[in-house]
């Protein structure tokens, strides 16, 4: 952690960002990647700043703005990542849209957690999926609830709402890993079915036993590199897996964050009297729930795109 923002720190100087995605242009083949480091370290220097700046901006105001604050931030970071892939970002102008879009008129008994966000076929969300995590998107709506189940920090909120929507199932850094049988159940699956399921998204799997309660497994090297289904803890480093299978979603932490910061960002901008009643009467279950992700999000996603930048240099 105490690395990551260092090396953010470190790339805000022209000498070393243009040095860096230098790095990042050879790596990818870029034919003139010197060129293209001189170009674009400028505006590179400035996503991260103005990123930066926003989350700042953010911790120091009360909860009723965050969630703009927060989203133009990680929009900012997004893009400074998406420069050490894309010399030539923005391509067009389709790619400065969101690339989601959000119920525009709310019903009579709206709540948060049963909202949904829509996926467009062009803009940023699908261009970074795609570009920095290499990932289709696997709908064509999400839920808000279903976005907030697959992160471990919200399950204790869950937790105390009679629902269990993930449990841990191994650490980072382990290869070691163990299922309650029941998610089996949950999934229609056998535990062979099971295993090709999730193969994809570790190492390869090297044994594993179940028996009545726990299906153990072993990958032949630590587990590194997280990707959903698997959600990591960000104080414990666990593992974490949904319990269900509608909570089954196999696309990057980043991704769920910023859907469910884009739908924030609309209703603090644009319902005004639903924001605002949320504030003052606190009445629904939402509110929690909102309070406790954007604590979450304000200290993790800088990390996860902090960490995407820091593997770059390391490759």
């Amino acid at each position: 952690m105490e690395n990551i923002q260092t090396f953010v720190n470190y790339l805000q100087s022209q000498q070393t960002s243009q040095a860096y995605l230098l790095h990042c242009y050879k790596k990818i083949n870029c034919p003139d990647a010197e060129t293209k480091s001189y170009e674009n370290c400028n505006a590179f220097i400035y996503y991260l700043n103005h990123g930066n700046k926003f989350y700042q901006q953010g911790k120091q105001s009360e909860p009723f703005m965050q969630p703009i604050l927060y989203f133009y931030g990680m929009v900012h970071l997004i893009k400074a990542c998406l420069l050490t892939q894309r010399p030539n970002y923005p391509e067009s102008t389709n790619l400065l849209a969101h690339g989601v879009t959000a119920r525009k008129r709310k019903k009579k008994d709206y709540t948060f957690l049963k909202d949904e966000v829509k996926v467009q076929h062009n803009g940023l969300f699908p261009y970074f999926s795609e570009h920095l995590y290499h990932q289709a998107i696997p709908f064509e709506k999400q839920s808000m609830e279903s976005l907030l189940a697959t992160l471990p920090e919200m399950n204790a909120l869950f937790q105390f709402h009679q629902q269990q929507r993930v449990v841990p199932v191994g650490k980072w850094n382990s290869p070691l890993l163990t299922f309650p049988i029941r998610i089996l159940d949950s999934f229609h699956l056998t535990d062979k079915a099971f295993i090709q399921r999730i193969q994809p998204f570790l190492p390869k799997i090297k044994y594993y036993d179940c028996d009545q309660e726990i299906l153990r497994m072993e990958v032949v090297e630590p587990i590194t590199k997280i990707n959903g289904p698997f959600f990591i803890h960000g104080q414990t480093k666990e593992l974490y897996f949904p319990t269900n299978r509608e909570d089954y979603l196999p696309i990057h932490e980043v991704m769920v964050h910023y859907l469910l910061l884009y739908n924030l960002s609309m209703l603090c901008r644009y319902e005004t009297e639903w924001w605002g009643d949320l504030f003052v009467s606190k009445a629904d279950i939402d509110f929690p729930f909102i309070i406790h992700f954007l604590e979450l999000t304000a200290n993790k996603v800088p990390l996860l795109l902090g960490s995407n930048l820091y593997e770059r240099n390391t490759d």
